[in-house]
């Protein structure tokens, strides 16, 4: 999906907030990135960086996964000291998860030499890793990787591509997206990049995400907006049940516009709130669109529900079903998939109130097959992006939810991972 059709389906006409049509984690005012290969990897890049000039405000939310990642631990740590960061650190291949006390050691020294290199208090360095579970960082050469990469800040160089890349693993893409908006007549943008293509299945976190913004909002503000805003982007997304051990999305806020500080009083909070919620919704769905070996975007709407819980179960539990997304592969209008899902996903659902759609083509009415066009039903089902609509006909919430289709390729790239 383009920039364009992404605008029209997240956007109102009325819309106050404007999409950056080359985004980059770095357009906002005081953040600098890089990345490099530092052989982790075979060829990759696989050692990124984000550094502000100054002390940002800082959240985070984190895989509720019981097994955390050492590397979850340690950021946990640093933005307990004060809710400030400076430098974020990245490395991919090596998830240094389930490694003991010899990995959360490694964790802590990755941070230290980045501190040391950046001249900051260590609270002021998160740092995070995705890839292999079970294997411990190669420190040497990610101490030589730091040591390459952090003058390769503030040079004025485009280096945010390549901090993209460097913190994929299956991905087949890097996954991009920046807004700005206007905040007490100042432009303030709001930008992100994420990795994620398998085990995606985040509960108040998703792969990884980074979001930094230029606009001055307190630490508290900041992770009240990220808890929202992942609840209704990254915590609406699945490609295969896997909730990570590593998962955790990163917001930075440099200051650096000046303007009345944002809380939810201030009269430009909800324009802000609504382009911070583009940029993880962008994200959301590109990681769900590059889920591995898919075909098709999955889009679940979910209308008429009772409440916001129960739409969102509702929604996941279609784009989380492996039968609707073996349909969805094959083609087949199988609506009954669907419904079913929709059923043990929000057991409140009265079952002969239930409408749904197989995009514009209605399939059942109060709970009841109709007659269809398979034809059409089965056309819809061929588009990039497949939107399944089921109308509850119980209240007025709403909720949305993406996934990907399962194919033979997710099998294949999942049988020999390690291999």
């Amino acid at each position: 999906m383009g920039q364009t059709e992404l605008l029209e389906t997240s956007l109102d006409s009325e819309s106050k907030v404007t999409v950056v049509s080359k985004p980059d984690i770095t357009a906002p005012k005081g953040f600098f990135s890089a990345g490099l290969h530092c052989g982790i990897r075979r060829k990759h890049p696989d050692l990124g960086m984000i550094y502000c000039e100054n002390p940002a405000a800082a959240a985070a939310v984190y895989t509720t996964n019981a097994f955390q990642a050492a590397p979850l631990k340690v950021t946990q740590t640093s933005l307990a000291e004060e809710e400030t960061l400076q430098a974020i650190l990245v490395n991919s291949g090596v998830a240094n998860s389930c490694t003991g006390e010899e990995g959360l050691r490694d964790a802590y020294e990755m941070r230290k030499v980045g501190s040391d290199l950046l001249g900051l208090p260590v609270h002021r360095v998160a740092v995070v890793s995705t890839g292999l579970i079970g294997t411990r960082l190669p420190m040497e050469k990610v101490t030589t990787g730091l040591i390459e990469l952090a003058p390769q800040l503030g040079r004025g160089l485009t280096k945010h591509h390549d901090f993209a890349r460097s913190i994929l693993t299956t991905d087949t893409k890097t996954k991009e997206s920046a807004v700005t908006v206007q905040v007490n007549g100042e432009p303030v943008t709001v930008a992100g990049t994420a990795k994620g293509s398998g085990m995606i299945h985040p509960n108040m976190a998703t792969m990884l995400g980074f979001m930094t913004t230029d606009a001055n909002i307190s630490s508290s503000m900041l992770h009240q907006l990220l808890k929202e805003v992942t609840d209704e982007s990254f915590n609406m997304i699945t490609v295969d049940g896997d909730t990570s051990t590593n998962d955790m999305v990163l917001a930075m806020a440099s200051g650096q516009v000046e303007h009345e500080q944002l809380t939810e009083e201030h009269p430009d909070w909800q324009t802000f709130r609504e382009g911070f919620l583009y940029v993880a919704r962008s994200l959301a769905m590109d990681i769900a669109r590059d889920g591995e070996g898919a075909t098709r975007l999955i889009e679940a709407r979910i209308k008429g529900a009772s409440s916001v819980e129960g739409a969102r179960k509702a929604a996941k539990a279609i784009v989380g079903s492996n039968l609707v997304k073996s349909a969805v592969f094959g083609q087949d209008a199988n609506w009954g998939r669907i419904v079913c899902a929709v059923g043990y996903g929000d057991s409140s659902v009265h079952p002969d109130s239930v409408d749904a759609f197989i995009g514009p083509v209605a399939v059942v009415q109060k709970g009841l097959p109709l007659s269809f066009d398979e034809d059409a039903a089965s056309q819809a089902l061929q588009e990039e992006k497949v939107v399944l609509t089921v109308n509850l006909h119980q209240g007025t919430e709403e909720a949305v939810a993406w996934g990907c289709d399962l194919t033979y390729e997710y099998v294949k790239i999942n049988a020999c991972y390690r291999t």
